[in-house]
């Protein structure tokens, strides 16, 4: 189990004057007590899709960043539960700020936890379908037409190479160095090599956890299908990064063998391997038993873990599940890993709001951010207070959503009072709480 730091109790100084203060109290007076810590701080952000403005305001109003970017949370826990890319403009600028926060945090006693959706999976398959022309545009430099024409260069000759091949493809391949060209713009070929293994995203992308429990809770992208639920949550992710590492190996294998180009997209991919297994049987020549594996291990990917529907990275079930299928599901699901809470994103919510569920077990945490791409989406966050109270945090608002603390309910603006559950008052409006740090207001959560 994971436990973010706890803060440190206040220096004291002037020791010594301080021993000879008590020696002079009376022997009945009652030692002073030191005043309490604030409780454990856990801070969790879902969607970002490329949306760095965005994405930067909630970090700076939930206090975990300055006005120039810096770390600021102290000894807070940062938990982004993936999916920062695609459909936005901003992508590199996303991912150095969460990788510098990464290194700026841990000196100063928090931590960033940044966890593999099923988007950042997508980019390291090649599976572009949602990467954007403005996005690779951010890849390239002054030596990108120079990369493209080479790159198309190199597919001419595969092609010249590969007739029979060819003849068996499902679907036909560019034929003309205009289409080839459209579809792939000058960053195409940095965006695949920097999402590579040895690429500077790629690289650490691949190091990155599916999921993560802290302090009990447990958070994930999509979330944990009920016939996952006996597989530990360490072995879920061992198994994730053992399929990419396969990805990996097997397409540079094939690579190696000529089969395919380095640049080739997850499409591509899958569609030259079937046509290589059907022309190998036409041509009645035996092929040999890595190659043989190799192509097969790919074309099953579609099967792994990490691409299924009903894998961590892309299950739905939370959001689409009614309260009366969904209650025992998710009872069954934390009492088998011992946990209190799961917090998800994937799903965006429809009022973009954060979304309680099933006895406030769940918390889907997916507001869509990305408006522009979301209509009616926003930035948010979810701050758990000692892992007892969660706080929905809006760019306008802040809402309690649970608090099991036992602390009286905050004023929401005057005669108002937040209604714990919904983060609604007895008269149906959203209550407001000030706009500063939740945490250090609250009574931490009984020991």
């Amino acid at each position: 189990m994971v436990r973010p730091p706890v803060c440190d109790s206040p220096h004291r100084a002037c020791i010594s004057v301080l021993l000879v203060l008590v020696s002079a109290v009376p022997a009945w007076a009652e030692p002073a007590k030191a005043p309490a810590e604030p409780p454990e701080s856990v801070v969790a952000i879902a969607d970002v899709h490329n949306d760095f403005d965005d994405f930067v305001a909630i970090l700076q109003h939930t206090g975990l960043i300055d006005e120039h970017n810096q770390w600021t949370g102290g000894k807070t826990t940062f938990v982004q539960v993936g999916d920062l890319l695609d459909r936005g403009p901003k992508p590199r600028e996303v991912m150095d700020l969460m990788m510098a926060l990464e290194k700026e945090a841990a000196p100063a006693g928090g931590r960033v936890v940044s966890l593999l959706g099923n988007h950042e999976v997508m980019n390291i398959m090649g599976d572009l379908r949602y990467v954007t022309p403005v996005n690779y545009a951010s890849f390239a430099d002054g030596h990108s037409e120079e990369r493209q024409k080479a790159a198309y260069d190199e597919y001419v000759k595969w092609r010249a190479s590969h007739a029979s091949l060819l003849a068996e493809l499902p679907q036909p391949m560019e034929l003309t160095e205009a289409e080839w060209m459209a579809r792939h713009p000058a960053g195409f070929v940095e965006q695949r090599q920097a999402f590579g293994p040895k690429g500077e995203y790629g690289e650490w992308l691949r190091g990155h956890a599916a999921v993560a429990e802290i302090e009990g809770i447990i958070f994930l992208h999509g979330g944990i299908h009920p016939d996952l639920g006996k597989t530990k949550l360490d072995a879920m992710n061992h198994r994730i990064h053992d399929e990419i590492k396969a990805f990996d190996a097997s397409k540079q294998y094939l690579q190696n063998e000529k089969l395919i180009l380095p640049f080739f997209n997850l499409q591509e991919i899958n569609n030259v391997l079937q046509a290589e297994v059907i022309a190998e049987i036409k041509s009645h020549v035996p092929t040999n038993d890595e190659r043989r594996a190799k192509i097969q291990e790919l074309l099953r990917h579609v099967d792994w873990l990490s691409v299924r529907v009903d894998g961590p990275l892309w299950f739905r079930g939370y959001d689409h599940w009614s309260d009366e299928e969904g209650a025992p599901q998710v009872g069954k699901l934390l009492e088998g890993y011992k946990a209190t809470h799961l917090v998800v994103g994937h799903t965006v919510q429809k009022d973009g709001r954060i979304r309680p569920r099933f006895g406030d077990k769940v918390f889907l945490i997916d507001t869509g951010m990305l408006s522009s791409y979301y209509p009616g989406g926003r930035a948010s966050a979810l701050e758990i207070c000692g892992g007892a109270k969660f706080v929905a945090v809006y760019l306008d608002q802040q809402v309690v959503l649970l608090d099991s603390t036992g602390s009286p309910p905050q004023n929401g603006g005057p005669g108002e009072h937040l209604a714990v559950g919904d983060g609604t008052t007895g008269s149906g409006k959203v209550a407001v709480l000030p706009a500063d740090r939740i945490c250090s207001a609250t009574t931490a959560a009984p020991q």
